[in-house]
């Protein structure tokens, strides 16, 4: 709380409540008040283009944050005497120019009822001051802040920008708190916005100990059960200190977590008493305050740099060195430790000193200019404005009248404040409406803090009320950041209403958007239904883009599949490799080579194509999944059945007078497979010429997912060369059954009967899994099944051949093979 007072020569007060009449201690936070005030003092001085030839001095006073104090200081103000006698005029040295102050509206009240009575010029920095609004009785007073109706339009627009319609208030239980309340209900109500709860904290004067424990537990309990998630805080220093003190009593009971987007009105900052260092302030992590508009001062950072609490700076500054970094000079006898004055002010948190100038301080520091400003004006009686308004009260004899005394001077100051006008170092504008309110705007603030109790003040938005129409209110969304409770996104109500019948508009039944729907504004009447590629959040208030769905190569799944068909590739072409280099054994020759190669050829591309299945779906890649995977299985599994009815045909034309020994031979086994697999060729050709795979977006089976997948085009076609390939196993499987028996070492007949045993088994089970399988799991099936009954084939007929070729070779001769058929 402040009250500055400029002189010329020598002058000043200023009740600021930087120091506790009943605990004796500095509160080190305000202090910056004291200092912005030293600051612009300086600058004015040193300026030659304001008051050339006239020094601007200042005292300051303390109001101890007592009413009492106020008064007495004030009444010290005007006495002129080291008693305080009002109206003995002692001390005409001193000329008295203006009062500055103070903090809270209490002060600056209690100061212009006096101040007002000898037609002191006052100017409040308070951010709100009753008695400015309603100031008919009282003409000299003036507050370096915005019109509190601005702030009233402030707060609707913020909430309505965020669709924040179902919000709380938290106030002090007394009269400042109700006239909150009333005002801004009447605001809140004129425009949709519905007040769910309304808490008023008793201060300690109100009750005993005993009341006041019991009534802030039940607050906080009220607190910590509402569904509502922001309180709009009319956050003078009553209601703040009460509000710390509640979420410390909540965290003390453990009950749940308190969080809430608090917004704060301009009075708000971090002021701490030296009693409330062990408060947490990382309960007001992503609150957002409205701040009188202020802008960086040069040259203030380095003031406070260069602050030595062993200069006269003011009466104040040992008393907040040794309160901010808990030290003691040499002079006192403490059992602490000894302040040095090498102690550095940037190292204190930010929540007990601040090296950027407050809100607060930059109205001290325009006060002092708008004096200044105001004084050159008026000392200058040459210009026309000047020779007008003094004529207006002096009445001069001749035009250049000049001011021969100042016992006067403060009776003829205030026109020109009224009328002035400047820029001040910031480049801000600077001038008084007809209320003599601060014609400007505000800053939004996002409060960030941190676990080691600094913070920082993020400039989110501003609210100017000078601006056309549109443009009066923005804020940077993006640049907010949330409380971690809201997963770093603003809260929100979504819900249809139900209107309770003979109730106010507010009163309704909150009921949750139905499952597919969401409401993206607060209470609304009806919800709507996302589109297709989006899907409701949990809160259901906005849509959010599905992801897709589909079997990648970063997926665990499809590295797995991949691998494993690189591996089986890698088998077949080893297997490959052996029969090259050993194509002139009896075992090779036996088993027809050509045949041999041929499948072999089949079972590697039939491994390499089911990489074709795995990414998301082309318009190629669908095209030539089932039909490259049918033609290649075609070759095969023919291969497989022209083997099975070469052996057959070999061991019938052994018989005398066979006529089947002119089907025995390459010729055969070659249109075997040639025709086979032209059969299932022109399956796939009919398939793509009429109706064709194509990429699909299943937006559907999924709620949070879109399926990215191949659709087959004609199902029928698919079945058809599913079928047709079972067609051809099943043929092999049953002529190799029943050739299993055939004497030769090396008839594979029994080999191939397992080997079809396990592709039609494989492609057995793959109709219902696949049928029942969805999204990218069932490409995984198909993949598994192309690898398990390829690897079948290639286990089943060439594992026993690579052994005996490998590790047997003893037994891959002529003699050894006559041997055993005997």
């Amino acid at each position: 709380v402040s009250l500055h007072v400029l002189k010329f020569e020598s002058c000043g007060i200023m009740p600021l409540c930087v120091y506790s009449l009943s605990k004796n201690e500095v509160l080190p936070k305000n202090y910056q008040h004291v200092l912005s005030l030293v600051f612009a003092v300086n600058e004015v001085n040193e300026n030659p283009n304001i008051l050339s030839n006239i020094t601007l001095g200042f005292q300051i006073y303390d109001s101890y944050c007592e009413a009492k104090m106020t008064f007495w200081n004030t009444l010290n103000l005007i006495s002129h005497h080291r008693k305080t006698i009002p109206n003995y005029k002692c001390g005409v040295e001193k000329k008295l120019v203006a009062a500055i102050g103070g903090l809270d509206s209490e002060t600056s009240s209690h100061m212009a009822s006096i101040l007002e009575l000898y037609k002191i010029l006052q100017i409040t920095y308070s951010s709100f001051t009753p008695a400015v609004s309603e100031k008919d009785h009282i003409s000299s007073l003036y507050q370096m802040a915005p019109s509190e109706a601005h702030q009233y339009t402030g707060i609707v627009q913020l909430l309505l920008y965020f669709q924040w319609k179902w919000v709380g208030i938290f106030v002090t239980a007394d009269d400042k708190g109700e006239t909150f309340v009333k005002k801004l209900t009447r605001q809140l109500s004129q425009n949709g916005i519905c007040i769910a709860v309304t808490e008023r904290i008793v201060t300690h004067r109100g009750f005993d100990n005993t009341g006041l424990i019991e009534k802030s537990q039940n607050t906080v309990e009220s607190l910590s059960k509402t569904n509502v998630n922001v309180f709009v805080v009319n956050a003078d220093k009553n209601t703040m200190t009460g509000l710390q003190w509640l979420l410390l009593i909540g965290r003390m009971m453990s009950v749940s977590p308190i969080n809430k987007v608090w917004v704060m009105t301009a009075d708000w900052d971090f002021s701490w008493e030296p009693y409330h260092k062990d408060l947490d302030i990382q309960n007001f992590h992503g609150a957002l305050s409205f701040a009188i508009h202020s802008s960086e001062v040069k040259g203030f950072h380095r003031f406070l740099l260069n602050l030595n609490p062993h200069s006269e700076t003011d009466g104040f500054i040992r008393f907040f060195w040794q309160q901010a970094f808990g030290c003691q000079f040499l002079d006192v006898e403490m059992e602490e430790e000894f302040c040095t004055g090498e102690e550095k002010l940037e190292s204190l948190p930010g929540a007990f000193f601040e090296m950027q100038m407050t809100s607060q301080s930059y109205s001290i520091y325009n006060a002092v200019y708008a004096v200044a400003h105001a004084l050159h004006a008026m000392l200058a009686p040459r210009t026309k404005q000047g020779e007008m308004v003094l004529g207006n009260y002096l009445r001069p004899q001749n035009q250049y009248f000049q001011i021969k005394s100042f016992c006067c001077i403060k009776f003829y100051l205030q026109p020109f404040l009224r009328n002035i006008l400047f820029n001040n170092s910031a480049g801000d504008t600077v001038f008084f409406n007809e209320k003599c309110e601060l014609e400007g705007g505000f800053d939004i603030i996002n409060w960030v803090t941190f676990p080691n109790k600094s913070f920082l003040r993020v400039k989110v938005g501003k609210m100017d009320p000078q601006a056309p129409l549109g443009s009066d209110f923005s804020i940077d969304e993006k640049s907010i950041t949330w409380h971690q409770s809201f997963n770093q996104v603003g809260p929100n109500c979504s819900c249809s209403r139900k209107r309770k019948e003979g109730e106010p508009f507010c009163c309704y039944d909150c009921a949750p958007c139905p499952e597919g729907k969401i409401s993206n504004q607060t209470d609304m009447d009806d919800c709507f239904q996302c589109q297709e590629d989006r899907y409701p959040n949990q809160e259901r208030n906005q849509c959010i883009s599905k992801k897709e769905n589909f079997l990648s190569y970063e997926a665990p799944l499809g590295i797995s599949l991949a691998l494993l068909a690189l591996a089986f590739s890698a088998t077949t072409a080893l297997v490959f490799g052996i029969f090259i280099k050993h194509q002139n054994t009896p075992i090779v020759k036996a088993n027809n080579r050509n045949l041999t190669y041929t499948l072999l050829i089949s079972l590697l591309l039939c491994f390499l194509c089911s990489l074709l299945f795995i990414g998301r779906p082309q318009l190629l890649t669908c095209h030539l999944r089932q039909t490259a995977f049918g033609i290649i299985f075609s070759v095969a599994v023919s291969s497989v059945l022209a083997k099975t009815l070469t052996v057959v045909l070999a061991f019938m034309a052994t018989k005398p007078g066979s006529k089947m020994r002119k089907w025995v031979g390459t010729r055969f086994s070659t249109s075997v497979v040639l025709g086979c697999a032209s059969i299932q060729a022109s399956i796939c050709i009919v398939w793509l010429c009429t109706d064709p795979p194509f990429p699909d977006l299943d937006m559907h089976s999924l709620p949070e997912e879109v399926i990215v997948e191949c659709n087959e085009g004609s199902a029928n076609m698919f079945y058809y060369v599913l079928g047709y390939m079972g067609l051809l196993a099943l043929v092999s499987f049953v002529v190799a059954f029943f050739a299993r028996k055939l004497p030769d070492t090396f008839n594979e007949a029994k080999f191939i009967t397992f080997s079809m045993l396990v592709f039609c088994s494989v492609w057995l089970s793959f109709v219902p899994t696949y049928l029942s399988t969805k999204e990218k799991y069932i490409v995984a099936v198909e993949i598994f099944s192309i690898l398990a009954s390829s690897a079948g084939i290639l286990g089943c007929i060439f594992s026993p051949k690579c052994y005996i070729i490998v590790f047997k070779p003893e037994l891959n001769s002529k003699e050894q093979l006559k041997k055993r058929n005997k």
